[in-house]
């Protein structure tokens, strides 16, 4: 580090450094292939799966690459006229010039007379090449003549995929723009200076310009669909982490200029000090994403892959062209503030001795006072999160089709329509694939099953038969879900016993998808939380040589994350209406939460360790608090805004992540490393850093002194 630290501060390697660094991205822009993003991704599910077997048997069907806009019309709840219903008869017939079977495209009155329904047979290539110009075609031709008062609204397949692309149109941009707005104003306020933070934006928004180039060019010839979702979490967290490294960078360079003359040494010392600190945090980030390629769900590893490579470049942006720049742009850039040396400066720091005078203030009376009292302090922190954790009381996961989009979207407000004036799974697609010989006993035993309303046998191909099942409940609902679990039960039971097959049956479907995604989710859960836990532990332990801190360090992370889960749960179930958490939130939640909230932690934990050989455990954690407390608070204040950018999106998903990472990351920042981290050292004392013992050399240094 110290020779990577030399080169990138030296008074002529410095410009060297900047050099290179703008060479090489500039090549990088210009050679690497530009990828494109996917704004509505496959699902991504395991071949293994259910569902995932029946969608590749049925791509052997006549109809594999069909689809269907569902046309639904109403009058806000009154019963339609006969002149509305002559309207949407001859819509209908419109429609049917577009659909690929139209001899199907007849409306359905509903008994209460309140709704018309038209279903349009669309060709799914075709339909997907431009889904937003398929959405508006079929508008305009449902709606063209109707009468006044009477609606024609889109929802279905098509629908559905049009509304999920145009809560993305634009997102990139919209995302970055905010982000770029949040990151710059909250520099702004935390260096007081007008000049001091474009240097750290620059640097960081290049960062994020070029991990999007690599990730996207990287991505197409391994397979790895990159959707926009992904592509809104990757800017994000390279803004986030980017600037979090910068900000205790920065500080730590700001330090050394009060006790440095010259600003190309004090820039050495601010990288060999905070470098590590950032190398780990970073590498504990992009270690705990890696982890994300064993998961099941493509989208998890798609996730994995991008976001990993973003935090290495952001690392690498920070440690070697981050110093440069600021070197190379003088003591200056810090106006109207800027540091000085005192005279005999350089000495002094060259023999550490500006190491000797703890900085009064906020944070070192905060820290004294912690020592008084850490006992108190650590139950009261405890007790404070404990509540907080209890707002997880009857949450739920799973969120229903529509329920994935905020806002009242046309495919959300037609297919309540639906469920009021239809059959609320009428909308939703449920496939059994059966042998040929075992229609009859499949169909028996599909109509036994709870929750299904109708079966009707549709084409063949490769010896077996399709069977279109209409359920009664709403797509991709907690009632849905099990009637498809109990329709793959009924089949499993009947097994090899019927003597046509019909225990071979599978079922697959849209709603059946959705349900093994869940559970694949589940299962990513399972094996990835363990994996990240574990990296967080071998990191720390290297780095802090310790057993115990990194037990107490990743147990208060914990305990962060649990109580900004229930925080967000009471916030979502009743100011936000959000009837449940997305199936992947929870994962990244965690991910994002310990892998950064660690960060904050090793910033804290690492100083203290480094004053601790100098002034002992208990002195140098309030020292250590003292030095890095505002800059970690700016930090964390400035993490969770960009956090919070996630919600400008309409998608319930990634505002679920934005709300718990802020939460998550305010707790951390402001109570966990605050208060409760520093009263568990202070109640272990030197028994945190075993087996070593950093404080003995301050005891020897003490003990000389006195002699």
């Amino acid at each position: 580090m110290r020779s990577i630290a030399r080169f990138v501060s030296a008074r002529r390697t410095a410009w060297v450094s900047l050099g290179l660094a703008v060479v090489a991205v500039a090549l990088l822009f210009a050679l690497l292939p530009s990828g494109s993003s996917d704004s509505f991704p496959p699902s991504g599910l395991p071949e293994s799966s259910e569902s995932a077997r029946v969608n590749a048997l049925l791509e052997e069907f006549p109809s594999a690459e069909s689809t269907a806009g569902i046309l639904v019309y109403s009058r806000g709840g009154d019963a339609l006229t006969q002149a509305d219903r002559d309207a949407i008869s001859a819509a209908a017939a419109t429609l049917a010039d577009d659909s690929m079977a139209p001899q199907a495209v007849v409306p359905q009155f509903s008994d209460d007379g309140a709704a018309a329904l038209v279903v349009v047979p669309l060709d799914g290539d075709e339909a997907d090449d431009d889904i937003e110009a398929t959405a508006a075609g079929l508008r305009a031709d449902a709606s063209a003549g109707l009468p006044d008062g009477l609606t024609a609204q889109l929802t279905g397949p098509v629908g559905f995929q049009a509304d999920i692309s145009g809560a993305f149109a634009g997102a990139d941009f919209r995302l970055l723009l905010v982000t770029v707005i949040v990151v710059a104003v909250l520099l702004i306020i935390t260096y007081r200076s007008p000049v001091l933070w474009i240097v750290p934006l620059a640097v960081v928004g290049l960062a994020d310009g070029l991990a999007r180039v690599v990730v996207t060019s990287l991505a197409e010839p391994l397979g790895i669909v990159i959707d926009a979702s992904i592509g809104g979490i990757l800017s994000v967290l390279v803004f986030g982490a980017g600037t979090n490294y910068a900000l205790l960078l920065v500080a730590r360079y700001r330090e050394e200029l009060t006790h440095e003359s010259d600003r190309h040494r004090a820039m050495l010392t601010a990288v060999t000090s905070a470098g590590p600190a950032i190398a780990a945090s970073g590498g504990t980030v992009a270690l705990s994403l890696v982890t994300l390629l064993f998961a099941q769900l493509a989208g998890n590893r798609a996730l994995g892959f991008a976001c990993a490579i973003g935090v290495v470049i952001a690392i690498l942006f920070a440690l070697l062209v981050l110093p440069a720049a600021l070197v190379v742009c003088g003591r200056g850039l810090f106006w109207p503030f800027v540091p000085r040396a005192a005279s005999g400066g350089s000495a002094d720091a060259a023999a550490g001795h500006h190491h000797a005078a703890a900085r009064p203030g906020l944070w070192m009376r905060l820290g004294r006072g912690v020592s008084k009292r850490p006992g108190i302090v650590a139950i009261v922190a405890t007790l404070g999160i404990g509540v907080l954790a209890l707002g997880l009381s009857g949450y739920r996961v799973g969120l229903s089709q529509t329920d994935q989009l905020i806002g009242d979207p046309e495919s959300v407000v037609a297919q309540r329509v639906v469920d009021e004036s239809f059959s609320a799974g009428l909308t939703g697609q449920t496939v059994v694939l059966t042998p040929d010989a075992a229609v009859a006993d499949a169909t028996a035993i599909a109509e036994g099953v709870d929750g299904v309303e109708s079966v009707r046998a549709g084409e063949s191909a490769g010896g077996l038969t399709r069977l279109d099942v209409s359920l009664a409940s709403e797509p991709e609902s907690d009632e849905t879900f099990a009637t498809i679990e109990a329709l793959r039960a009924a089949y499993a039971e009947a097994g090899g016993g019927a003597g046509s097959g019909a225990g071979e049956s599978l079922v697959g479907g849209s709603d059946a998808t959705a349900l093994d995604t869940n559970t694949a989710a589940a299962a990513d859960q399972a094996l990835i939380i363990p994996l990240i836990l574990a990296i967080v532990f071998t990191i720390l332990a290297l780095l802090l040589r310790s057993l115990v801190a990194p037990v107490l360090l990743i147990a208060s992370v914990l305990a962060t994350f649990f109580a900004s889960l229930g925080a967000s749960n009471v916030i979502f179930q009743n100011l936000l209406g959000f009837a449940a958490f997305d199936s992947n939130v929870i994962l990244f939640a965690f991910l994002f939460l310990v892998a950064l909230g660690v960060d904050y932690n090793i910033f804290l934990v690492t100083r203290a360790r480094e004053e601790a050989r100098r002034h002992g455990t208990r002195e140098g954690m309030v020292r250590a608090l003292s030095s890095t407390g505002g800059v970690i608070t700016s930090a964390g204040i400035l993490l969770a805004a960009v956090f919070a950018v996630l919600g400008v999106l309409p998608v319930v998903a990634l505002t679920q992540i934005g709300v718990i990472v802020c939460i998550g990351v305010l707790l951390d920042t402001l109570v966990v490393r605050t208060v409760l981290v520093p009263a568990l050292v202070f109640l272990t004392g030197e028994a945190f850093w075993w087996p070593s013992h950093p404080a003995r050399r301050a005891h020897a240094r003490h003990s000389g002194a006195a002699q």
